[in-house]
């Protein structure tokens, strides 16, 4: 279940989504996610994988699909293809659990990591 600031949250992005139950995990499916420029294509779908707990408990790594990359050139850290949803999704390796903050994040400021993370993957400053 997904509190109601964290879905006002999603809301807010102005695009579609859905909450999806993947075993323990909450997926929440954010469609037309827009990338920074630099990366292509210009908007994949983002998944995020909720653990139990969460806010409280540390998301951990993000996915898309279509599968993205910077001018073409493969984004390291993100080599490896999974399946969950019956789709395969470009996981993006990336580890926040040592920066969250239990009590204090939720699911703005983890969109907001997603974000630098994808800056960053531009060569972008964040």
């Amino acid at each position: 279940m997904l509190r109601a600031a964290d879905h006002d949250v999603i809301q807010e992005l102005g695009h579609p989504f859905e909450l999806k139950q993947d075993g323990v995990f909450l997926a929440i499916v954010i469609d037309n996610y827009p990338m920074t420029r630099g990366l292509h294509p210009a908007s994949s779908t983002l998944m995020l994988r909720m653990p139990p707990g969460f806010p409280d408990a540390a998301p951990d790594m993000f996915w898309l699909d279509p599968p993205v990359s910077f001018n073409g050139v493969p984004i390291p850290g993100t080599e490896a293809r999974e399946t969950y949803l019956g789709r395969t999704w470009q996981r993006w390796s990336r580890h926040i659990q040592g920066q969250w903050r239990p009590g204090i994040d939720n699911l703005g400021t983890y969109l907001a990591y997603v974000r630098r993370c994808l800056n960053q993957a531009a060569g972008r400053a964040t």
